[in-house]
């Protein structure tokens, strides 16, 4: 079984972001960026399935800027086959991704394709179904566990109140949560090993994607400062001041 892991390169969860002077967007000059956690996890994932047999071949894929290359190399290192770069200095919104990624499943005909339930920056979380949706194939939303089930998978997804399993037919598209595992650090000889593995140069052109934006960013704020809490006396005075101060009750 062939699978595709895409991924993406996000400012670095341990980093502020910082929003623009003009309010146009979030600062990312001189700023330490990284791989998308979620997508951490969906290479891991990918990474196990090949160790255990159930992979055959596994493939990172990236769209972005040239730097995104040194995405790409993290999963190499990761201990993923081989990679995929289509080079692009445009913000793409989730739809024109899925259809990148339409053209590339098309193209090389995995039967799986793993990636994150959503990337940090935007928080959309609207790639993989939509990618599911160009497709026409199921998908396994915000898996805690993934095991091969006979032709299909047996998938454990995280719901509001606690865990559903579903199991579906091969291929599918599966979008990871937190949970499902741990991700291992590249090791220094599979660091260098990585330097050698294959990343093919692609553009949006090249699968015939229109990537103009539909969407357009009318202001980046930073969020309100938090106000400090205040020691109340009693019940009822906590009652009143969430129901005439903060509004909630």
């Amino acid at each position: 079984m062939k699978v595709l892991v895409p991924v993406k390169r996000v400012l670095d969860y341990n980093v502020k972001a910082r929003v623009k002077s003009d309010q146009s967007g979030v600062d990312l000059a001189n700023v330490k960026m990284s791989m998308n956690p979620f997508d951490e996890i969906s290479i891991e994932q990918a990474v196990r399935m090949q160790e255990a047999g159930t992979a055959t071949e596994t493939i990172v894929v990236s769209i972005g800027p040239a730097k995104a290359q040194e995405t790409i190399r993290t999963g190499l290192a990761m201990g993923i086959d081989r990679g995929i770069h289509v080079t692009t200095d445009e913000d793409l919104e989730p739809l024109a991704v899925a259809k990148i990624l339409k053209g590339i499943v098309d193209a090389e005909g995995p039967e799986l394709v793993i990636l994150g339930k959503q990337a940090i920056d935007n928080d959309f979380g609207a790639t993989g179904s939509m990618l599911a949706a160009l497709l026409g194939w199921p998908q396994g939303t915000f898996a805690n566990s993934i095991n091969k089930d006979g032709s299909g998978l047996k998938v454990v997804r995280e719901v509001d109140g606690g865990l559903q399993t579903v199991k579906t037919e091969l291929p599918a598209v599966v979008t990871t949560d937190l949970r499902l595992n741990e991700p291992r650090y590249a090791s220094l000889p599979n660091i260098m090993k990585a330097k050698k593995k294959p990343i093919d140069a692609k553009t949006p052109a090249d699968y015939g994607v229109d990537t103009a934006p539909r969407l357009k960013t009318l202001k980046v704020t930073e969020p309100p400062a938090r106000k400090g809490g205040v020691i109340v006396e009693s019940v009822e005075e906590l009652i009143s001041k969430l129901k005439d101060e903060a509004g909630v009750i």
